[in-house]
This record gives C-alpha cells, structure tokens and sequence, in this order.
C-alpha cells in the first residue's frame, strides 16, 4: 500500500468498538482515504479494519460512509491557500440552477418520447442492451453485490447478466489487476480501462426531477442510457470514450454542481446492471436509449479503417 499519512495510518489502525462511534470513524476515515485510493479499495479496507470491532458492520452501511463523504473529501492544499484549508474536488450543489432546470417540467414520460429505440414489452432485454453498449467480447465487471462479483469475457457472461445487478461501466483490460495494498483483485483501478461511459446518478428529488436534469446534460454529452435503480435514483450513462479528460471532468463537475453523486467518477465503480433484477426483485428497468452516437462512433472506426 502507498505510504499513508501518520496520523491516518493510526486512525486506520485503532477503529473504535461498537457503540464507541463505528459509523463516524467510517465516514471520518473515508474522508480522508478518497484522495489516495479509488472507492473500491476504501470499501475493502474499511470493511477489513472493522472485522473485530464487535458487530457485523453491513456492507451498505461501508457503501454508504464512502459515498457520503465524497462530497467534503479532503484534498491537498492549493497553493496559496490558507493553512488547514482543504480544496473541494467538486462543486457544491447549485440550487438555484437545478430549480431552474426542473421547472421546465420534463420529465421520465419525456425519456420514454425521446428513446430509440423504445423497449416497449415487458422481455428481459439485458442482453441486447449490454451487446449495445459493449459491442465486441471484451472483459466485462459484473455481479450481484459489491462482494461477489467477476470479471469475464462478453460472451462468457451470456444468458447470465439478467441475474445481476452491477456492472462497471467501462471495459475492464484484465481479467485481474493489483490494488494500491499489493493484492490481486477482479475489480480494482489497475484492471478498469479508461472511460467508455461516464455515469450521472442523483439520489435527491423524484425521478422526473432527476429525468429533466439528465435530458439537460444530454446537451452537453450523449445520453445514451437510463437505468432506474430499482429504488429512488436514475443512472444516466454518457457515451464520453475518446474524449479529453478535462473535457469529461469539466461535464461531471457540472453535473455535479446540478446534485449528482461524485462516487460514480471513479472509473471502477459499480453501477446498476441495465435491466437487471437483485435479489428484492426490483427490476432495473431501461427507460431511455439512444443508440445514435455508438453507431456513429462505429461508422466513423470503419471510415477511418478504410483510408489507412
């Protein structure tokens, strides 16, 4: 593992006993780990150093603290910044901008106006939509939690991801990679390739809220899919592959700004398996495609092809 501050290296070593404040020095150490690892790694230490705390500490519960902290994560002090002054990696919520936003009154129906194609029956369509979005037989990081998962080809993954309900959204380059603590992992940084999509959730406001921002930022990416989780939040995948990452970082800054979760940066974070059905039979509908700019993508790799 990269050499870690002291003085977090003893917080990581002396976690507290249940009912001495577990759920705090989650969300307190987390704060401070985001910017030496990616959240997959945080989630895994974590749930290591509170093995022996004297309860079991639910996953969700790591997930959680994880997530929640993103938001004031510290960060290195910008030069000429006062001493103790952290720089925030994103933006705060704007308010007054996404009240502008969703005033418009656009909404899920409108996702269902603007999609093509349209999943208009009631078939599990898993399969097409992942041939769709990840066309070819690359390797794939799927699985039904955070804790059982797999990295497989494509196709060895066929007739299966229906069952699931996670993916990474970008194309793994390994079947295995090496964390920053030195360990083989099927889902770790290492092993993710760069992004291919960049995914926007938001987790406060109905979902027609949520629907209008995603249709909004469609004007500055391509929307290209929308999962519904199941629960209370939308997943808006934006076709970014190819594109400069300050460009992208600049798009997710905004979204940011607008109320999305900063967790889903994280090249490597699992999202919700288009169409996939957990456990709690919360089916992870589509609600919006536009296949438009992968085609193009795919017209413009053969043009390209042909002159060289």
């Amino acid at each position: 593992m990269k050499a870690l501050p002291p003085f977090l290296t003893e917080m990581l070593d002396s976690p507290p006993q249940s009912g001495a404040g577990v759920h705090t020095w989650l969300f307190s150490v987390a704060r401070n780990l985001h910017s030496h690892m990616p959240a997959p790694e945080i989630m895994a230490l974590l749930k290591e150093r509170t093995q022996q705390c004297g309860r079991t500490v639910p996953d969700r519960e790591i997930q959680e603290a994880v997530r929640d902290s993103m938001a004031c994560a510290w960060q290195p002090r910008m030069d000429g910044a006062p001493a103790g002054v952290a720089a925030p990696k994103w933006p705060a919520l704007d308010m007054e901008l996404r009240e502008a936003i969703i005033s418009d009154g656009v909404g899920v129906a409108d996702l269902w106006e603007f999609s093509n194609p349209r999943l208009d029956d009631n078939r599990n369509r898993t399969e097409e939509v992942i041939d769709w979005l990840f066309p070819g037989n690359p390797w794939l990081c799927c699985g039904a939690s955070t804790s059982c998962f797999d990295t497989r080809r494509r196709d060895d993954w066929r007739g299966h991801l229906h069952q699931g309900q996670l993916i990474v959204p970008n194309p793994m380059t390994a079947k295995t990679g090496t964390t920053k603590a030195g360990r083989p992992s099927k889902h770790c940084l290492d092993n993710t390739g760069p992004h291919r999509f960049l995914v926007v959730e938001f987790d406060a406001g109905t979902l027609d809220e949520q629907a209008g921002i995603l249709l909004h930022l469609s004007a500055y990416a391509p929307l290209v899919c929308v999962v519904h989780s199941g629960n209370r939040s939308l997943h808006g995948w934006f076709y970014v592959k190819g594109q400069p990452e300050a460009k992208v970082r600049d798009f997710f800054r905004y979204s940011a700004s607008l109320g999305s979760d900063a967790v889903t940066w994280t090249r490597s974070q699992f999202v919700r398996m288009p169409d996939g059905q957990p456990d709690n039979g919360r089916r992870q509908r589509v609600h919006f495609l536009n296949l438009k700019p992968l085609e193009q993508k795919y017209e413009n790799t053969k043009r390209n092809r042909r002159h060289h």
